[in-house]
This record gives C-alpha cells, structure tokens and sequence, in this order.
C-alpha cells in the first residue's frame, strides 16, 4: 500500500470513529428504555454498507480505504457486546437476548440487502 492510502486508512478511520460516537450520542439521548438503540443503528447501516461494498465488488485499495477503514471504524462489535452484557449484569436478560436476536438478524439481512443492491448497480 502507498502512503496516500496509509494516510486515507487515518483519515477516515477518525472520520468514521467520531460519526458513530455522534449517532450513538445522538440516538441514545432521544431513546427511552434500557435498548441501545444507537449502537444497533450503527451497527445495521454499517452492515447494509458492507453488503453494497460486497455487491459493488470494490477490491484493492478502495476496498481497504471503504471496508476496513471506513466502515470498520464505524461500526462497532465490541460496545455492542459490552452493551449486552451490561443489560444482562443490570438483570435485563430479555433485553440483551432481543438485542443479540435483532441485531444478528437484522444485520445478515442487511448485508444481503445492500450486496443486493450493489450486484444490481
């Protein structure tokens, strides 16, 4: 990889780490209950993202700037893990179990929504 792309990789690594730290804060704020709403809308735009970078059959450099770089910072597995666990720990089992139910499988449809979307493009 070049350095431009290196420098692509920082930029929009911290481009795409402060806009989900800004719609969490943003989701999470207006969201009434224990859900985190935030980190689950995060989490499914990114998939459906994903999914059309998939579709687009973006490779190289692009898909190293687009995939990992971009919607690898924006999304965000391991706060969606703590969130659960800290649903569980507080005694909102249901709460956590419908948060790894939902998002699994909104997110695997999302995905082959958007790789739907981006085959057809």
């Amino acid at each position: 990889m070049s350095v431009w792309v290196w420098i692509g990789v920082a930029l929009l690594s911290g481009i795409a780490a402060i806009a989900r730290f800004l719609i969490v804060a943003l989701l999470s704020a207006r969201a009434a209950g224990s859900f985190p709403l935030g980190t689950f809308v995060v989490n499914i735009t990114g998939a459906l993202l994903l999914g059309l970078v998939t579709g687009l059959a973006v490779k190289g450099d692009a898909l190293v700037l687009i995939g990992t770089a971009t919607l690898g910072s924006y999304t965000t597995f391991s706060t969606w893990m703590f969130e659960t666990e800290r649903l569980s720990e507080d005694g909102a089992i249901a709460v956590a179990a419908f948060n790894i139910l939902l998002s699994l499988a909104v997110g695997v449809g999302a995905i082959a929504l958007g790789r739907v979307i981006g085959m057809h493009i």
